[in-house]
């Protein structure tokens, strides 16, 4: 299997940068449950630079950072001291003060009214509980653009105190409710996220490169973000870095990390819960995980509200989805080979992963270029994939 993988994954990787347009470096890996089938690499890290893409460049992953704040809700749980279901109020106070945007005056002033019901964090973890995001919901870029509302990459505590954009538990939006789920692991745990995720899930797993400040090994394997222009042409936004000293540890965006610690985490959930330095999560959590808990409800494509930050994004178009804790799955088997009910999310500077826990494989595929879900960057993840499990296949034939 090796052989065919190694030759397959790195066509994909060299065609994803030498297409035209292309990706600048991409980082793929793959993992069963006992260690990883791939670790391969293609391109630079910086456009202009000489330093090349490896297995263990630095990323700012965005929102795959989510899956790891929702693993550090669901330790708390196991230990009894959360209630997903009770107010998320009863232990982040502020996130009760939030209303709900009924729409605009005719001056242009929001209207806002008190919700139905109270917030859980059960919701949070779900994207029900109303809140949105700028990039994605028209109402929010209306409040960013016509009244100051903070961007929630500034890790500002501001920037999280947006409207509900309907009453809580009633559909799903997705939004910056993991960034909210992380003030309540710290207001449990009495510690900063980025401590706790260190204490209670990098070090047991061995994820040394993943944290929301760089360390200066870090920064030494970082690679910089791109942004593609109209005309295909891709530049690095030499300036642009997540805050490194933020106010609040986003639980929704916020870690910089690698593909080979990203796979760690991945095989932990592969495992059913168990790192090789022992247990984070029970096995039954980690089953009622991946279970759907949207009930009738389905999760719908994103709008590309801001073009330069994403395009209309939609895993799998005409497939039915729905969310766990916190991830999306997929309710039919993919084009891929995804078996139905696998895991899976992704970043905005177009980093994705999978996790198929029916087969027993998972991966992980790192660039950095906004807009999300860059055609060269899907399309080459997408191809990878299918390589991880035409493999698989050849294997099982064999």
């Amino acid at each position: 299997m090796a052989a065919g993988l190694r030759e397959a994954a790195d066509t994909v990787l060299n065609d994803a940068v030498t297409q035209s347009p292309g990706v600048p470096g991409v980082v793929a890996m793959a993992t069963d449950r006992t260690g990883t089938l791939y670790a391969g690499a293609a391109g630079l890290r910086t456009l202009g630079e000489e330093a090349p893409m490896t297995p263990d460049t630095v990323m700012a992953i965005f929102s795959a950072t989510k899956a790891i704040t929702g693993t550090a809700v669901l330790q708390l749980v196991e230990e009894g001291r959360l209630d997903l279901d009770a107010p998320a109020r009863a232990y982040v106070p502020a996130i009760g003060a939030l209303q709900v945007l009924e729409g605009f005056g005719e001056d242009g002033t929001p209207r806002l009214r008190a919700p139905r019901r109270d917030v859980t964090t059960r919701m949070l973890l779900l994207h029900t509980a109303g809140l949105g995001y700028e990039v994605f919901n028209a109402d929010y870029h209306r409040l960013a653009r016509d009244h100051g509302q903070p961007s929630v990459t500034g890790a500002t505590r501001a920037s999280l105190n947006t409207p509900l954009l309907f009453d809580p538990g009633e559909r799903w939006e997705y939004g910056s409710n993991i960034d909210w789920a992380g003030q309540v692991v710290e207001a449990i745990a009495g510690q900063r996220l980025g401590t706790v995720m260190r204490e209670r899930i990098f070090s047991p797993l061995g994820m040394d490169s993943t944290a929301f400040a760089l360390t200066p090994a870090m920064r030494a394997r970082l690679a910089r973000v791109h942004q593609r222009g109209e005309d295909g042409a891709l530049a690095p936004l030499a300036t642009f870095e997540l805050p490194q000293e933020p106010e609040i540890h986003m639980g929704g965006h916020g870690l910089y990390a690698t593909a080979e610690d990203y796979c760690r985490f991945i095989r932990m959930w592969l495992n059913d819960g168990a790192g090789e330095a022992g247990r984070l999560l029970r096995p039954e959590t980690v089953a009622m995980a991946a279970r759907n808990g949207l009930g009738t409800m389905r999760i719908t494509g994103l709008p590309g509200i801001v073009p330069a930050l994403s395009h209309d994004a939609e895993f799998f178009p005409g497939m039915p989805k729905s969310w766990g804790l916190t991830f999306m799955i997929n309710e039919h088997d993919a084009p891929t080979g995804r078996a139905a009910g696998s895991l899976a999310w992704a970043g905005l500077a177009n980093l994705y992963f999978w996790i198929d826990r029916r087969t027993g494989v998972g991966g992980f595929w790192g660039t950095q270029i906004l807009p999300f879900v860059d055609p060269a960057s899907v399309g080459g993840f997408l191809a990878f994939e299918t390589a991880v499990y035409r493999s698989l296949q050849a294997r099982r034939d064999a």
